[in-house]
């Protein structure tokens, strides 16, 4: 029993001891327990750590990339839409040129599921693409430009075909809103928008000026005026059969260039390389033998050299004169005795020859050397014309007199004329409105300018005369006939009319040329009150006819805007 008793008492202790040891791994888990709730805490301090830091970041790029889109967006707006160059518009405030946002047509080929497909739609819908060229670069998987310069009909075609591999490239091109208009006079820019003609180039560095983006460059052009001489003188070119032609509208007191065209011309919105020589600007850049307009010069020289008046009469005037190896003539035969006044209103070249020879050589080379006729021009274009030079040798002098041996460009010849006419203050022409105008120098007096008038009204007004179809009622219109050869080609010619109006008081000037008009036989001409059919292929049946035309249209237009000239003339002669 004893041993019981102890093996109970040990068990006892056993017992004391097994629930101690229970007591120590309870505390333990306890302490394990507790533990794990300060890691769980670290874990999610060290979650919201992470995740405050992630959101930062979020937040960080977020807003980055939204502030570089804004400066994309903010650059790419001020590239396509503020435009590079400035406006351009005519004296009224019409606009004629332009820059606008336009598109590049691109190919991305690794984008073009089916290319057969792709040919087939762009045969279709532009068939003058050069096919094959397409069909070899999008083998080659290269990026590429399948048409530059998109119009907007071209861009709706690409964009209905629905294909992603066709890009739209932006970029700002320069329209003209009037294409053929004024395609010798605003020239046109390159993909760059550098001026590379015209007005473009001569004036572009002002156009690119970002301080004037908001002030358009003003011209003395006037659209409307434009636009009726440029019709008329199409017109001419069919009825006539002519290859070319040009006209200039000139304010005889300032030089403003109100209208300039030259035929043919061409539409400059499309960049095509021109090298057809036809297509030069005759008015500025051609250079010409004028003919019987530059009597008009002689006569005016010699009245002013107090040689002669109007009334003069120069006797025994030859039927033709040798002069060295060549003989000179009139083409009508005229009377022996002719007034001064008569010769330029008949147009006799022995007659104004015989007035050269009393002015003198060298009084003959001072008048030209004043008048710049030999310089080339200043003018605010690209396109000029330089006069040929000459020799004075034997014969000189007497050819000169009566335009031939001398080539000069129509705007100088209108020019010289706006001088003779305004009394006689040289101009210098401008294509660009100003404030104040420079005064030049005289080269002619006010009383000699004043009787150059009355003649050259008389060309138009006497029965003798070359230039009666110009005489449109309540414009008092005067002016000159020239028929010659044109230079350099004996078998083409160029029939002109200098006009000025009205000529009491001479507010412009009108040039009108022709080249190589034929015989108009089936048009019929109101000469004198007199329906008669053409036959004859002169200035005074066609240059003339058709300056009639044209200041019958636009005289109107200038009367209402100068009321000067308005009540002075217009006014009176309609009531």
């Amino acid at each position: 029993m004893k041993r019981k008793h102890k093996r109970n008492k040990n068990f006892n202790i056993n017992q004391k001891s097994f629930y101690f040891e229970d007591y120590l791994e309870t505390n333990q888990k306890k302490n394990k327990i507790k533990n794990s709730n300060i890691t769980q805490d670290r874990v999610y301090l060290l979650f919201f750590l992470f995740f405050s830091l992630i959101t930062i970041f979020s937040i960080k790029i977020v807003f980055v990339s939204l502030k570089s889109i804004e400066i994309y967006n903010k650059k790419n707006n001020s590239f396509y839409l503020t435009p590079l160059r400035r406006d351009i518009i005519d004296r009224n405030g019409t606009l004629v040129s332009r820059n606008v946002k336009s598109f590049h047509a691109a190919i991305n080929p690794n984008l073009i599921k089916n290319k057969e497909n792709f040919l087939i739609n762009i045969r279709l819908n532009f068939p003058d693409l050069p096919i094959e060229q397409i069909e070899k670069k999008l083998n080659e998987g290269k990026y590429f430009y399948l048409k530059r310069r998109l119009d907007q009909n071209d861009k709706e075609k690409l964009w209905s075909l629905g294909e992603k591999g066709i890009i739209f490239e932006p970029f700002q091109s320069r329209i003209y809103t009037h294409a053929n208009l004024y395609s010798h006079i605003l020239g046109q820019v390159d993909y760059d928008n550098y001026g590379i003609s015209g007005v473009e180039k001569y004036f572009d560095k002002e156009l690119k000026d970002k301080k004037l983006l908001n002030s358009p460059l003003q011209l003395t052009l006037d659209t409307n005026i434009q636009h009726i001489i440029d019709d008329e003188l199409n017109r001419a070119l069919k009825t006539f059969n002519a290859t070319g032609g040009g006209a200039l509208l000139m304010d005889v007191n300032n030089g403003e260039v109100l209208s300039l065209v030259s035929l043919p011309n061409f539409n400059i919105n499309k960049r095509a390389n021109i090298t057809d020589k036809n297509y030069t600007n005759k008015i500025t850049k051609g250079v010409y033998e004028l003919g019987s307009i530059f009597k008009t010069f002689t006569i005016a020289l010699a009245i002013e050299k107090g040689l002669v008046s109007p009334e003069t009469i120069i006797k025994d005037i030859p039927r033709k004169i040798k002069c060295s190896i060549h003989e000179i003539s009139d083409i009508k035969q005229f009377p022996k005795d002719l007034s001064v006044e008569d010769i330029l209103i008949r147009s006799s070249n022995i007659g104004t020859l015989m007035l050269a020879k009393k002015i003198g050589e060298q009084d003959y080379k001072d008048f030209i050397k004043e008048t710049n006729l030999l310089d080339t021009p200043e003018f605010e274009l690209e396109e000029i014309g330089t006069p040929l030079n000459f020799k004075w040798n034997k014969c000189k002098l007497e050819t000169i007199s009566y335009g031939h041996g001398i080539a000069v460009t129509p705007l100088q010849a209108s020019t010289t004329y706006a001088a003779l006419t305004n009394g006689g203050n040289i101009i210098k022409p401008t294509l660009i409105r100003k404030k104040e105008y420079q005064e030049n120098k005289k080269i002619v007096s006010l009383e000699t300018s004043k009787k150059i008038n009355t003649i050259l009204r008389k060309v138009v007004t006497e029965k003798e005369g070359t230039a009666s179809l110009a005489d449109i009622y309540g414009y008092d219109v005067g002016g000159k006939t020239g028929t010659s050869q044109k230079y350099g080609n004996k078998n083409e010619n160029l029939n002109t009319f200098i006009s000025v109006f009205p000529s009491q008081d001479p507010k412009y000037v009108l040039l009108v040329m022709l080249e190589n008009p034929q015989v108009a036989s089936d048009l019929i001409y109101n000469y004198r009150g007199i329906k008669i059919k053409g036959t004859r292929n002169e200035a005074g049946w066609n240059s003339v006819y058709i300056a009639g035309k044209i200041i019958k249209k636009i005289g109107p237009i200038l009367a209402i805007k100068n009321k000067e000239f308005y009540n002075k003339h217009v006014a009176k002669k309609l009531n």
